[in-house]
């Protein structure tokens, strides 16, 4: 039965056509200022109802970044999206901010480099929107833009833990010497263990400075639900009943995939009572005509439920490596041969970023990476917790812009002077 779920699944998509056709009718002919009956009670319920269902129903793509500029000193500065690296898996995307417009605004053409490892957990990298905007305040920012395994053919091979971390030095590389690296939540230690090895290569690309945002660097500390699970199911389990075959009409048929639609299920379920109560508010929105909570509601969900696929050997190897056995922080990481010495980072500034109420990566999680690079000097360390933040305020949110980044931004001003 689990072979068959990415095809039942598909099947119920388009099973509901007809039903959404119809119900995106009755949105308009209700919605339509030339009927007037629009703004009646009935005709309201009935639009409200009608979009409702074709918002549930339909297929989310993926978002577009929507970011063509960015204020600073009262300025509008042009940003425009450059793809300077790819592989078959990811796009390295730099935002380059207009020269003549920073001129304007008063600052530099030239800022640190900063790399954003976005997490490749479910979700597209345009869900650090807000968190690309601030970082474009004051810095040359590149992302990585991870591509949907279901889009990728089998003759591309296998995307696995390991590629992950080559992949970060490859993009660094590109970059070029000592920029900065802010991993978010999942690829915390993979960009630790590509820093490692880049360290004791004495890799002129190695990063001036990294910060860790809600990372589960070692996830033995604070277990949350997700971790408990984890530990809890054989990894046995996770083989037989989360991975899937990609059906047609994908280019990445036949791949096996973690699909992102069951990790969004996961995530629901985790507070379903939320979720619901988010829906039934935007119903009475759209009866009530409140234009702004219908924006709201419209800008979370259209990215939240935007997801890709993983691939089988990078879902399962994160699941054995971090989750079960720990092995980076027990020190019994292997990449090709070597083995990953968290102590070999003697120049590289380390910055960690918690929130207080993260239910993903509990409190410790993250902070553990300071005691596992002891050879980093004191003064070239920051640990920071942020009171009442969850997970997604780490690195989203006003929290995020008043308090953590600006912390951020001043511990890398600071360390791209010593680098």
């Amino acid at each position: 039965m689990t072979s068959m779920l990415y095809s039942l699944h598909e099947y119920a998509y388009y099973s509901a056509a007809p039903l959404r056709a119809m119900a995106q009718m009755t949105r308009d002919f209700w919605g339509s200022k030339l009927n007037p009956a629009s703004d009646t009670a009935i005709g309201r319920t009935l639009y409200a109802s009608a979009e409702l269902f074709s918002n549930v129903t339909k297929r989310y793509g993926k978002p577009e970044w929507g970011i063509n500029s960015v204020k600073i000193n009262d300025v509008d500065v042009r940003v425009q999206i450059i793809e300077d690296w790819s592989s078959p898996w990811c796009r390295l995307l730099r935002f380059q901010r207009d020269p003549s417009d920073l001129r304007r605004a008063k600052r530099k053409t030239s800022a640190p480099a900063v790399l954003i490892v976005a997490p490749l957990s479910g979700h597209y990298a345009t869900l650090l929107r807000g968190t690309v905007q601030e970082f474009l305040l004051d810095h040359d920012v590149y992302i990585t833009d991870w591509v949907n395994a279901r889009q990728v053919p089998i003759l591309e091979g296998r995307f696995d833990f390991y590629s992950f971390m080559d992949h970060i030095r490859d993009m660094l590389t590109v970059i070029g010497s000592r920029a900065h690296v802010v991993a978010v939540c999942q690829p915390g230690p993979p960009v630790l263990a590509a820093a490692c090895l880049m360290s004791e290569d004495r890799d002129a690309c190695r990063p001036a400075s990294m910060t860790f945002m809600g990372s589960p660097i070692d996830a033995r500390f604070n277990p949350t639900v997700t971790n408990d699970l984890a530990q809890e199911k054989p990894f046995t389990w996770f083989k037989s009943n989360m991975i899937h075959t990609v059906p047609p009409p994908y280019p990445g048929l036949g791949r096996r995939v973690y699909p992102g639609f069951v990790q969004l299920y996961s995530f629901m379920s985790m507070n379903e009572a939320r979720h619901a109560d988010a829906h039934w508010d935007y119903f009475h929105s759209l009866v009530d005509n409140d234009g702004d909570a219908e924006t709201k509601h419209l800008e979370f969900y259209d990215e939240y439920l935007s997801v890709l696929d993983l691939t089988e050997e990078f879902y399962l190897q994160t699941i054995d490596l971090v989750f079960q056995k720990f092995a980076l922080p027990k020190g019994e990481l292997v990449h090709k041969g070597r083995a990953v010495d968290t102590k070999a980072i003697t120049d590289i500034a380390l910055m960690t970023v918690e929130g207080e109420k993260d239910d993903i990566s509990g409190v410790g999680q993250t902070q553990a990476a300071h005691a596992m690079c002891p050879n980093i000097p004191d003064d070239r360390k920051l640990l920071y917790v942020q009171k009442g933040a969850g997970h997604y305020g780490v690195f989203n949110g006003r929290r995020f812009r008043e308090d953590i980044y600006p912390r951020i931004r001043d511990f890398i001003a600071q360390n791209d002077k010593l680098a």
